[in-house]
């Protein structure tokens, strides 16, 4: 919860406290990881294979995100309009995501499900090199792997939540939410040069096969992990699957927190995509009047400012409080964009203007989407994690498209610089969801749990078997 998304009153009462969990000896108890104080995430095996998992992926997936729309570009000679659908269709799958997620919090094995995910992802992506070899890649082949991916993606991210709470202790989710976006942070400084070599020297089509490659390292590891889940049961018949994506969403509206940070991030989603990476480089280019290889400089100091902000989050979250936190990355992350829209001066200033914006950004996000995630992990009750993942995935991603069509047309009418503006303001609005909720005045996961805010309930259902 991006996008791919993403906590505690201070008079609220401790928690109990219990000794950490050895790295790979006792077994886990039953439920969520309770706390632990003393032993690092590093030295936690079991964390430390998830993580190496995701990393080697966010890596590969920034070589696909440079090959598929090179494959459709350059041998089969898309149009504009086409490689707009290719991104389409990549996110499209978001919009079932809250029926997924009510079919999948019905399932028992999650890690079996973020597996199957990888290895889906996996096969779909090494058709393509396949296709090149005999000569038969087509667009409608590109499209339907950008489907698949995408579908591959949401059953990892809805499987994924109820997952981490039985890896990771509570106290940790701060720390364990930084250490993942900073690799991710990393991919993005790293992965696309990374990847433009690759498919220099290979072709795009075979580079893929190194990002297939990483989803089956991803599930290798990740199968490996040993987490105690829910054994499955049979007998009683589960509930229809509209009604409880229905219970997902409804229980996500009926939270203070859940309700607050999803407006806060739907909103902020939707203005940080009407100005969208497209029109910041068109701006950029005809605006600014900057070369590609000083866009690229810039592009790439923001992407160095969010790898800073992934690592600094956990001490900004103990020093202002989590909810602070916030709201905070809830201003930074979409302000900077005027920043970028009033850059003036000579040719050195003006790129200097984007990358400190860029910068400012990157660094915003992270600080927003570390501390939202692991709130919103203390929060959920467990039987509904995979449910609220995938509400908020098809709101929250539903309307990322809404906003780059939005951002096309008012450049259109009113030009660059007003939509920039228009983006940065109306990004900063997303502040009065979080202003009259709980959130302001969290500080800390302490004492947070599914019941502290008194959002209701939804009865607990057990898995069935599968």
């Amino acid at each position: 919860m991006s996008a791919d998304a993403e906590q505690s009153p201070t008079s609220s009462p401790q928690p109990p406290t219990s000794s950490p969990q050895p790295p790979e000896s006792s077994p886990q108890p039953p439920g969520i990881s309770p706390p632990a104080r003393a032993l690092s995430l590093w030295r936690d095996r079991r964390f430390t294979r998830f993580w190496a998992g995701n990393t080697v992926s966010q890596f590969g997936d920034r070589i696909t995100e440079l090959a598929l729309p090179l494959i459709a570009v350059s041998a089969l000679g898309a149009t504009a309009n086409q490689v707009a659908w290719l991104t389409a269709l990549i996110w499209a799958p978001n919009l079932l995501g809250i029926f997924l997620g009510a079919w999948v919090d019905q399932r028992p094995r999650k890690r079996r499900l973020m597996v199957l995910a990888d290895v889906l992802r996996a096969a779909v992506l090494l058709s393509l090199p396949v296709a090149y070899v005999l000569g038969t890649v087509t667009l409608p082949q590109l499209y339907l792997v950008a489907v698949l991916a995408g579908a591959g993606e949401v059953l990892f991210n809805t499987a994924y939540p109820p997952f981490f709470v039985r890896l990771v202790p509570r106290m940790s989710y701060v720390d364990a939410n930084s250490k993942i976006s900073t690799s991710r942070s990393a991919s993005y400084v790293a992965g696309p040069a990374i990847g433009g070599a690759l498919i220099q020297a290979l072709t795009a089509p075979v580079a893929i096969v190194v990002d297939a490659l990483t989803f089956l390292v991803s599930a290798v590891l990740i199968g490996r992990i040993p987490v105690q889940e829910e054994a499955p049961t049979t007998g009683e018949a589960a509930p229809p699957l509209l009604r409880r994506a229905r219970e997902g969403l409804a229980f996500v509206v009926r939270h203070p927190v859940l309700r607050a940070s999803l407006g806060c991030a739907t909103t902020v989603n939707f203005f940080t995509f009407v100005a969208g990476s497209g029109l910041v480089v068109l701006f950029a280019t005809r605006g600014l009047g900057l070369s590609a290889g000083a866009i690229g400089l810039a592009l790439g100091i923001g992407a160095t400012g969010a790898l800073l902000g992934a690592v600094c989050a956990p001490r900004v979250s103990r020093r202002i409080g989590i909810g602070r936190g916030i709201l905070v990355g809830a201003v930074l992350f979409p302000a900077p964009i005027a920043l970028a829209a009033v850059a003036d001066g000579p040719l050195w200033l003006r790129a200097a203007t984007l990358a400190g914006s860029e910068f400012l950004s990157g660094f915003g996000v992270m600080l927003f989407d570390i501390n939202l995630n692991s709130l919103q992990a203390a929060v959920i009750p467990d039987h509904l994690r995979s449910r609220v993942a995938g509400a908020f995935g098809t709101v929250n991603y539903g309307v990322r498209p809404l906003g780059a069509v939005a951002g096309g047309a008012l450049a259109t009418l009113l030009g660059l610089r007003p939509t920039l503006l228009i983006a940065a303001a109306g990004g900063c609005l997303s502040l009065l969801w979080l202003l009259p909720s709980p959130i302001p005045r969290i500080r800390s996961l302490d004492g947070v749990d599914a019941g502290t805010f008194g959002a209701g309930e939804v009865p607990e259902e057990r898995p069935v078997a599968g």
